[in-house]
């Protein structure tokens, strides 16, 4: 996997969709990068902060099912600067999730252990996360129906401004560091 940097916020204070100087060039939305590049970047403030810290432990809550394989698609006002936008901090981050099923689990019994992680009013809730979840298999016709439904409703503001937006990983391997570099931008009250 090849991740890029996190494109900086446009003149509208958005994510663009695309590279500016390459418009046709594979390096666009969702833009493929880290977890530890998304708490750097965007842990700027409290309240930013304290979303990251319920993306983290919403995906600490998907590792203990199981769930460590896909990856997922951030956007929301969380990736805009919305504080300039609008003058107003983030409520939370939109989360997809595509997964593949832990061995031996199917949805339904995936679903039936953890209703707070699959219900996206509980989610948003307990973590700060508007969660949506699609399981990723052999139906790949609904896997193309779902993409382009959520491409479509991520990469345009409500008022039709195109945007971009990023991807990260599911595995666990960096939520440790990304959960460390969370704690220190907590105690220093985020980046300048």
């Amino acid at each position: 996997m090849i991740f890029v940097p996190i494109p900086q916020w446009n003149a509208q204070g958005l994510i663009p969709p695309v590279d500016v100087a390459s418009p046709t060039s594979a390096n666009r939305s969702p833009y493929v990068v880290t977890l530890n590049d998304l708490v750097m970047r965007f842990g700027v403030s409290a309240e930013r902060c304290r979303i990251l810290d319920g993306l983290l432990r919403y995906r600490a809550a998907l590792h203990g099912l199981g769930v460590t394989q896909g990856f997922q698609w951030l956007d929301g006002s969380f990736l805009e600067h919305i504080e300039i936008l609008d003058s107003r901090p983030p409520n939370d981050i939109d989360v997809v999730t595509f997964f593949h099923l832990p061995t031996g689990e199917t949805q339904a019994s995936l679903a039936s252990g953890a209703p707070p992680v699959f219900d996206s009013q509980t989610s948003k809730k307990n973590y700060y996360v508007d969660a949506y979840l699609v399981c990723l298999g052999g139906r790949s016709e609904k896997l193309v129906a779902h993409s382009a439904y959520w491409y479509s409703v991520w990469s345009h503001r409500r008022n039709q401004m195109w945007k971009g937006y990023v991807q990260i990983d599911l595995s666990p391997s960096e939520d440790a560091t990304a959960t460390s570099l969370l704690d220190t931008l907590q105690t220093t009250g985020g980046l300048p």
